[in-house]
C-alpha cells in the first residue's frame, strides 16, 4: 500500500509487515492504536480492510438466531450493568422453561439456527438441589422440541457459578452440558482481562486467569467460544492491547496443542453508560460510545487478531447499523445476527436497537457492495 505523508515511517513499518502475514507485536499495536492523526487512523483502517478481504474474504455474513436472557436475578453488581437485579426488586424476571420454548419456536419460524442464551447468576435456580441440573434441563428441553438448533450458551463466568453452586471441576460441568446438547460458548465476562480494572468495574467476577482457564479447556473438550472485549471504559489502550494479547496466546495455544475446538470471532462490545449505575457513568463521562474509537479499535484488532482469528462481527446494537456497516469496512467481515431481542445491553441504554430481520441485514451490506451470506454459529456458509 501506498501511505499518506502524514504516516511515519514506523507506522509504515508496522503496516507493510502485517500486510506480509507478519503477527505485528504488542509493542506495535500500542504504537498503532495511540495514533490520533485522522489521516493515519484512515491508513490503518485501510490496511485492516485490506487484511480482512485476505483472511476472511469480501463476503459479509450474518446469522439467523434469537437472543434469550433467561433471568436477570443476579448475586453480582458490576459496575457496568443495568441488566441485573435483586430477586423481588421491580422489573426482575425469571423465564420459566414454556416461556423459553415459545421463544424458541418463534425463532424457529423465522429460520433461526441458533439460540443464544445467558442469565444473570440465580442462587435460586437449581433443580433436584443442584444448579447444574437446572442448566442441563434448559438445554434438554431446548434440544428435545427443537434438534436442530445450535445452543450458543453460557458464559466463563455461568460455568464457574455452577461449578462453584455444586462444588464440581470447570471440566465436569462442561462436559456435562456438552453431552447434553450445548454446540458452543459466548466469550462474555471477558470485559478487559486485565485485572486492576476489572477489580473496579467488576471485582466479584471470576479474575483473567480464570476466564483464560475456562476457554482454552472448553476448547481442549470440543468446545468452540467466540470471544469478545468490553471497550471505551476506564481502560488504557495499552490494556486493550494486552487483552487481544491474551486472546491471539488462547487461539495459539489451541492450533498448536490440536484441540478440537477454537475461537470462532472477535466481538468489540463499547461501553453504554445511560442508565449504567452512577459511579461508573459520571466516571467515564458519556452515555454512548464514541464510534470514531470502536472503529479505530476494530481495525487495529484486525491487524492484531486477524491470522489468528479471522472472523470479526461488530454489535450493531451498541453501535447502530449504520456504525456497523462501518465496522465493515475497518477489519469486519460479519454483521452478526438477527437476535429478535436483547435486554442486558438495551436496559444500558443501547440505542441500536433489538432486532433485525433478515432483510434489513441483507439491504445494508448491498450498500457496501459485498456479497452476502447466511452462515451458522460456526461460520458454515447455509
Amino acid at each position: 500500500m501506498v501511505y499518506q505523508a502524514q504516516v511515519t515511517l514506523v507506522i509504515a513499518d508496522i503496516l507493510n509487515r502485517a500486510e506480509q502475514g507478519v503477527d505485528i507485536s504488542v509493542t506495535e499495536a500500542i504504537e498503532l492504536i495511540q495514533q490520533k492523526d485522522l489521516a493515519v487512523r484512515s491508513t490503518i483502517a485501510q490496511t485492516a480492510d485490506c487484511l480482512r478481504y485476505k483472511q476472511a474474504g469480501d463476503t459479509v455474513t450474518y446469522v439467523i438466531n434469537r437472543n434469550i436472557n433467561f433471568t436477570n436475578i443476579c448475586e453480582q453488581h458490576c459496575s457496568f450493568c443495568a441488566f441485573r437485579r435483586d430477586a423481588n426488586e421491580a422489573g426482575s424476571f425469571w423465564l420459566d422453561i414454556e416461556q423459553i420454548i415459545s421463544k424458541a419456536a418463534e425463532a424457529v419460524k423465522i429460520g433461526a439456527t441458533e439460540i443464544c442464551m445467558q442469565g444473570g447468576l440465580n442462587p435460586q435456580a437449581k433443580l433436584d438441589g443442584t444448579s447444574l441440573s437446572y442448566y442441563l434441563n434448559l438445554i434438554k428441553k431446548i434440544k428435545s422440541h427443537f434438534p436442530q438448533l445450535h445452543l450458543h450458551a453460557f458464559s466463563p463466568q455461568e460455568i464457574q457459578f455452577i461449578a462453584r453452586e455444586d462444588d464440581l471441576s470447570y471440566e465436569q460441568v462442561l462436559l456435562a452440558l456438552k453431552n447434553a446438547g450445548l454446540g458452543s460458548m459466548p466469550g462474555t465476562a471477558a470485559e478487559v482481562l486485565d485485572d486492576r480494572v476489572r477489580k473496579i468495574i467488576c471485582p466479584e467476577k471470576i479474575n483473567s486467569a480464570t476466564w483464560l482457564e475456562i476457554i482454552s479447556l472448553a476448547h481442549r473438550l470440543g468446545i468452540p467460544t467466540t470471544s469478545t472485549m468490553l471497550s471505551g471504559h476506564i481502560e488504557t489502550p495499552q490494556q486493550q492491547i494486552e487483552h487481544l494479547d491474551k486472546l491471539r496466546s488462547l487461539q495459539q495455544t489451541a492450533v498448536s496443542n490440536h484441540y478440537p475446538a477454537r475461537i470462532t470471532e472477535f466481538i468489540i462490545l463499547p461501553f453504554v453508560g445511560q442508565e449504567a449505575p452512577a459511579p461508573i457513568r459520571h466516571r467515564v463521562g458519556r452515555d454512548q460510545p464514541l464510534l470514531s474509537e470502536v472503529l479505530h479499535l476494530t481495525a487495529v484488532a484486525r491487524i492484531f487478531l486477524g491470522n489468528w482469528v479471522p472472523n470479526h462481527q461488530p454489535s450493531w446494537v451498541k453501535i447502530g447499523l449504520e456504525g456497523a456497516k462501518q465496522a465493515l469496512q475497518s477489519g469486519c467481515n460479519d454483521i452478526g445476527g438477527t437476535l429478535m431481542e436483547e435486554h442486558i445491553t438495551t436496559m444500558a441504554g443501547a440505542q441500536g436497537g433489538t432486532c433485525m430481520t433478515v432483510a434489513t441485514l441483507e439491504q445494508a451490506i448491498a450498500t457496501l457492495n459485498r456479497p452476502k451470506q447466511q452462515r451458522d454459529t460456526l461460520y458454515k456458509y447455509l
